[in-house]
């Protein structure tokens, strides 16, 4: 029976961490969906402090199980993953600017993975007890979403990695002609 698991976990394993193409993902900074969300802006720097019950009237399910449930997407499977174009990563549910796409690796975890926030304040942090695990749990510093867990096991400069759940990001790419 437990070589029997193991075999299935292995495959199961094998299909999940195929090597795949980048995606090339839509920019969503400002989409229809958006445009029916009140606080969503990518410039406002002011505190946005909802119910549960207000969030879940303006988010798709997806981001709200993740951002307002501290849910989580299955690895592989969100927006970004895998996704290497520049410009900037932004909160899917206020657009508070997050994350500079130079700050993006490939970390193999299946979440998107950056080692530096765009500055100190654009993230908050707090300790995260469960599953039985000790995290730090990563928060938007604007409206206070759930949006993944940093971890000491980054790159250089910062040796951070910070493990986010891509459906609860939005994605500004730069435009050609501003690229370097």
């Amino acid at each position: 029976m437990k070589s029997f698991i193991i075999q299935v976990l292995a495959v199961a394993l094998m299909y999940s961490c195929q090597a795949q193409q980048p995606k090339k993902v839509k920019d969503t900074a400002m989409s229809e969906e958006k445009k029916q969300n009140p606080v969503y802006s990518n410039t406002d720097t002011g505190k946005v402090n909802l119910s549960n019950d207000e969030w879940k009237k303006m988010l798709p399910q997806e981001v709200y199980d993740i951002a307002r449930l501290k849910g989580t997407e299955r690895a592989f499977t969100g927006k970004y993953w895998n996704s290497f174009d520049s410009g900037t990563y932004y909160c899917g549910v206020c657009g508070n600017p997050l994350f500079k796409s130079d700050g993006k690796f490939n970390s193999s975890c299946g979440w998107p993975s950056f080692f530096e926030p765009i500055t100190k304040g654009s993230i908050i942090y707090t300790p995260d007890n469960t599953h039985g695990m000790q995290r730090t749990e990563v928060m938007c510093g604007r409206c206070k979403s759930h949006l993944g867990h940093v971890f000491e096991d980054g790159p250089p400069p910062t040796g951070l990695r910070y493990c986010i759940n891509g459906n609860v990001l939005d994605f500004q790419k730069v435009p050609d002609k501003e690229k370097k």
